[in-house]
């Protein structure tokens, strides 16, 4: 029944983000770099003051909402997750250290996407008296479309967004952590997902004022202990950086020495990897972090735009990175594996990975055991940084979830949502990565439909506030 189920999504998911997912993203990308002129430039040194300006591992409890900063670490605690390191391994395995370089360019134009998304989420978002913080795709579409159409949309998609975030995505964040913990440590499956359901759960009961204190926190400190162990591995491999960033440039656009066949379908399958695992990476386009960016308190949507955007670059351009850093340039010096010069004379990246049976997650774990020097060591250690990232993700999706599942059947839906969705953390530590997964694509590439048709509607209400400017003092 599994092995049936698998075949028909990943079909679903070939036409999806083989076809509609580029058109879609690179689309709305492209619109919103020209429409808000290059914001993505422009206001790069804002928004990295901004996050600095608000910066605080404990931050004030908010009357309403949260925080500046506190919203970011929830979008980035989104955003980081496994898409950091299993999605960027399972890139390079099947795209070739190519794909890393097509997810820059996604996650380059998704800069500007992100801002828009902000931005709208801030204008469209309500407060009830009670102080509960409501916004979200579903309230910009709806705002943008009146009537059955709108309705329509705006339901699409609170469905495929309550099914991806609070349900099937948190089955593939505890589906790595499971994974990997079994790997490092040896603890069964199902002893992990009991764990982190229980944890899960405390933290969804406090409500979004208890995520936003969890994130701050988490986050900053998940994304450093990472980047040094990362830094240790270069530090390590520094001989093969040069022949590392020279193999994703190369392989972007002649991939067809190590993925074999024409050079066109080679080429073709990097893009395709590096789109669907950028869109799971960063998320730009995908509008699960606007219901982070609209819960911030900020004096204008522009601020929390410029603030989204440095999201988006942490969680490509820094953290994921350094996962195709250190797996391409340690990917395996000496016990048969393929390093850079390997490529280089066209060692199959499909045999390798034959021969070392490595799978998107254990990939890692081996490229930093073998710079450390202990195999045990890297299991260890990127099974401590995956359950960091994935558990933190898992809690913002919840949150994400909960928005829209109270969107289409209200606060009523509340504790039935979070038993459900705790259910389905559980279940995903059982289940087979390669299942998890194509049906976590499947509904992120669902979300992406509705949110991506509203942004393209609402390009002049973007473009505006990316023309406002700030004054001298606005950042004192």
């Amino acid at each position: 029944m599994e092995a049936f189920l698998l075949k028909i999504v990943a079909n679903i998911n070939t036409y999806l983000s083989n076809y509609i997912l580029i058109i879609l993203l690179v689309g709305i990308g492209l619109y919103y770099s020209i429409k808000t002129r290059f914001v993505q430039v422009r206001c790069f040194g804002e928004g990295w003051k901004r996050m600095f300006a608000n910066f605080s591992l404990n931050g004030e409890k908010q009357k309403s909402g949260l925080s500046s900063f506190q919203s970011l670490a929830t979008a980035i605690a989104a955003q980081v997750g496994t898409g950091n390191i299993v999605g960027a391994c399972g890139a390079i395995l099947i795209g070739g250290p190519g794909a890393i370089f097509w997810m820059w360019i996604i996650a380059f134009f998704g800069m500007a996407t992100i801002y828009g998304e902000a931005v709208l989420a801030q204008k469209t978002r309500t407060v009830d008296e009670d102080g509960t913080v409501k916004g979200g795709p579903v309230y910009y579409i709806t705002s943008v479309f009146k009537g059955k159409f709108g309705k329509f949309l705006a339901g699409f998609f609170a469905i495929a967004a309550m099914l991806a975030l609070g349900f099937m995505g948190s089955m593939v964040q505890s589906n790595s952590i499971a994974e990997s913990c079994n790997t490092a440590f040896g603890i069964p499956g199902w002893v992990v997902g009991i764990i982190v359901a229980a944890i899960a759960g405390f933290i969804f009961i406090g409500g979004v004022q208890r995520i936003g204190s969890v994130t701050e926190k988490m986050v900053p400190v998940m994304a450093i202990l990472y980047i040094i162990g990362g830094v240790i591995v270069l530090a390590v491999n520094y001989k093969f950086i040069p022949a590392t960033f020279a193999a994703i440039f190369k392989y972007a656009f002649n991939a067809d020495a190590i993925l074999g066949g024409s050079i066109g379908g080679a080429i073709y399958l990097a893009i395709t990897q590096g789109v669907k695992r950028g869109l799971f990476s960063n998320e730009a386009g995908m509008g699960s972090t606007p219901h982070a960016h609209a819960q911030a308190n900020v004096a204008k949507p522009h601020d929390q735009g410029v603030v989204a955007m440095i999201g988006v670059f942490i969680d490509t351009f820094i953290v994921l990175t350094f996962t195709a850093l250190v797996v391409i340039s340690t990917f395996f010096t000496g016990d048969g594996a393929l390093n850079p010069a390997n490529w280089v004379n066209g060692t199959t990246l499909e045999g390798a990975a034959a021969t070392a049976e490595l799978t998107k997650t254990n990939l890692a774990q081996m490229a930093f055991g073998n710079a450390f020097g202990i195999a045990s060591v890297g299991k260890i250690f990127v099974a401590i940084c995956l359950f960091f990232f994935a558990f933190s993700t898992i809690i913002s999706w919840n949150l994400f979830g909960r928005i829209n599942a109270v969107y289409l059947f209200g606060k009523k839906f509340n504790i039935a949502y979070s038993i459900i969705a705790i259910a389905f953390i559980f279940a995903g530590s059982l289940l087979s990565n390669d299942l998890v997964w194509e049906l976590t694509d499947m509904f992120n590439n669902l979300m992406v439909i509705p949110n991506v048709i509203a942004l393209f509607a609402l390009g002049k209400a973007v473009g505006e506030a990316a023309k406002c400017s700030k004054s001298k003092n606005d950042l004192e």
